[in-house]
């Protein structure tokens, strides 16, 4: 039985969960220490974060937008609190608990905040799957609440922690909130690390936070796609064949009929359960395009029509006339042989010679541009995105493991020491599926980051405005932290164009490399000096009445004494803080001087002033009280400075 002590840290939200699933009839998933890791998610602390210009790239707008963090993916998520529920996608791939592949610190079940970084869970710990799981669900609980109410979560993994994870997601996210099962081949080639069957597979589960409300993009169509649509009968565009019927006869009997080939004077009923999709009046107009004049008649057809529908035969719709040729077949002929010999043909047709069912001609520029996923993309027309299901994807659709690490390589030299990389033709197709082309992309493990590079590869290609926040700790026990030797070298390289092969194309693009550093509490706040909390104040703000959490531009003019960012509408930030023992207050020559600062910047006269305390009242300015409102910022109760609940906004 898990351990139940220390309910009181548990929010309202996780406490229903737990009587939901002591209660309930399904199944319900349980782990040593399980209550714990549900209350770590509340008990982290934020933490402040560093701007290491040299890291960065880019101009300060593209620094606005896409961001690095180096430092514990649970701190940084607590410290994006700004960023609850403006997230369109989180993909990421987290350590798959393959022997010496992640840290856990048991410190962390009594404090998060330890600064320790664990011992390294070996494949023959017997605890090692209740580690990760204790390691993945607070984590897990963090992502969900980051997601807008649309927003959707691709995680990658492998058979290891397949079901753990399934499990854990399905009772954070509702099975019914699971829109995919992906399998990708990882290798195609057999390999020699299992006894029994080889491993050529991963996967990448795909959560929504509302089924109902996340939609699934269309992949790029191919030339081979297209190549399918002709125009064998001289019609200026091009078409293929496409089915007349739709479902539900039963439901829509007066769509159930005979239609008359006018060529054979054959009767064509829909396909069993199947109705005519067009309604009868239009597919009447479009028939007579063939030069054949047709009338409505019945022919006493009932018990064929209840057949096609599946219902009993004296619960057919009555009275439900065919469409009927009006005069003879052999006139009828004559007139649609013409037609069908000069061309073009009408929308619904009878095969290219005449003697077929009825079929309308699916024109290319009508079709969407794009493709919907299914099983080995058999179905590349399909009109509308459903679930997904189980969907499976060959290496020639989304790259294999190789894939990565010899991109990787091309970019950064051969001596980067990674093994496995996800391929980024994977990554992008997923992005291109789940994140609109002006939305946000979150990777809490991003590794190399493959996920930021195939943002600004997409971008490039598409002409998208998507951006990323990657978080990436590295390895710190070795004296590496590659979120600096590695993450950003690479995504510097795409922007430069400088690939170590020396066959890079500059990419536009750029980001912004912060690192964590103190947690933030009232006094650590009043003890910043003043690059801190310029720092500070750009990484916390947050404006509720827009889209996303405001993307302050930063100004680093050493000519401005308080003016230090601006937002989209042009309005300026203004920082009246020269370190703890210093000025600290707006008083109206400060007031001042923020007035001819902006009007020097050319901003809008509407002034955002971050200072300790407000000595001069005005209405064009905008006042937000140090520490109070940075605190606020950061999820921290005013009272407790207690991190306070997962709300959505």
């Amino acid at each position: 039985m898990d351990d139940t002590q220390n309910l009181e840290d548990l929010s309202v939200e996780q406490l229903i969960q737990m009587l939901r699933e002591r209660t309930g009839a399904g199944v319900n998933l349980s782990f040593p220490g399980k209550v714990r890791a549900r209350q770590i998610s509340r008990l982290v602390r934020p933490r402040t974060q560093k701007t290491i210009k040299t890291l960065s790239i880019g101009t300060e707008e593209y620094k606005s937008r896409n961001i690095l963090i180096e430092g514990d993916n649970l701190q940084a998520l607590a410290s994006l609190y700004r960023w609850r529920g403006q997230v369109d996608l989180i993909l990421t791939d987290p350590p798959y608990n393959t022997g010496n592949d992640f840290r856990y610190n048991d410190r962390w079940d009594d404090n998060p905040n330890d600064p320790g970084l664990g011992e390294l869970v070996s494949s023959d710990d017997l605890a090692r799957h209740t580690k990760w799981m204790k390691f993945m669900y607070p984590r897990l609980q963090m992502m969900r609440a980051m997601l807008k109410p649309t927003g959707v979560l691709a995680i990658c993994i492998d058979h290891r922690e397949l079901f753990h994870l399934g499990q854990m997601l399905d009772e954070l996210f509702g099975e019914r909130n699971r829109l995919a099962i992906i399998n990708w081949q990882k290798s195609y080639s057999p390999r020699s690390d299992k006894q029994h069957v080889s491993t050529a597979t991963e996967y990448v589960l795909v959560y929504a936070k509302d089924d109902e409300k996340a939609t699934t993009g269309l992949l790029p169509r191919s030339e081979a796609m297209n190549a399918r649509y002709r125009n064998p009968d001289g019609d200026p565009r091009l078409w293929k064949s496409g089915d007349l019927s739709a479902g539900k006869a039963a439901t829509n009997q007066p769509m159930v009929y005979a239609i008359q080939s006018p060529f054979t004077g054959e009767l064509h009923y829909p396909p069993e359960g199947r109705c005519w999709a067009p309604a009868q009046r239009e597919l009447k107009a479009t028939l007579e395009q063939w030069g054949v004049q047709y009338e409505l008649r019945d022919i006493n057809d009932a018990r064929e029509r209840a057949r096609i529908a599946g219902v009993p035969a004296d619960e057919v719709r009555p009275n439900v006339p065919a469409l009927m040729v009006a005069g003879t077949i052999p006139a009828a002929r004559k007139s649609a042989e013409k037609i069908l010999a000069s061309g073009p043909w009408p929308t619904v047709y009878f095969g290219i010679k005449g003697d077929g069912r009825p079929q309308h001609k699916r024109y290319l520029e009508d079709v969407k541009r794009g493709v919907v996923p299914m099983t080995y993309w058999a179905n590349e027309d399909h009109e509308f995105p459903e679930a997904l299901g189980s969907v499976s994807w060959d290496h020639e659709q989304s790259g294999h493991s190789q894939t990565g690490v010899d991109e990787l390589s091309a970019i950064v030299g051969r001596d980067h020491g990674f093994k496995t990389v996800k391929p980024l033709r994977l990554i992008q197709k997923i992005i291109q599926l789940w994140c609109p082309p002006d939305g946000l992309v979150v990777d809490p493990f991003a590794g190399s980051g493959t996920t930021g590079h195939a943002v600004f590869a997409l971008n490039s290609a598409t002409g998208a405005s998507r951006q990323f926040i990657l978080i990436e700790q590295g390895r710190p026990e070795r004296g590496d932290s590659y979120a600096k030797t590695l993450t950003a070298d690479r995504l510097r390289r795409i922007v430069t164009g400088d690939w170590a092969n020396g066959k890079g194309v500059p990419l536009e693009g750029g980001f912004c490399f912060k690192k964590l550093t103190s947690t933030v509490d009232s006094a650590v706040v009043l003890r910043m000096e003043r690059d801190e909390m310029v720092d500070t104040v750009i990484a916390s703000h947050h404006d509720a009445s827009r889209r996303r959490g405001s993307n302050l531009v930063t100004i680093d003019d050493p000519s401005y004494q308080y003016l230090v960012a601006r937002n989209s509408e042009g309005h300026g930030f203004f920082l009246v803080w020269d370190g703890p023992d210093e000025n600290t207050d707006l008083t109206e020559e400060v007031y001042e001087a923020c007035v001819a600062e902006a009007e020097k910047a050319g901003l809008e006269s509407v002034y955002h002033v971050y200072a300790r305390y407000n000595l001069f009242g005005t209405e064009d300015v905008r006042f937000y009280r140090i520490p109070d409102q940075i605190l606020i910022d950061f999820g921290l109760d005013l009272r407790t400075e207690a991190y306070t609940e997962e709300t959505e906004q």
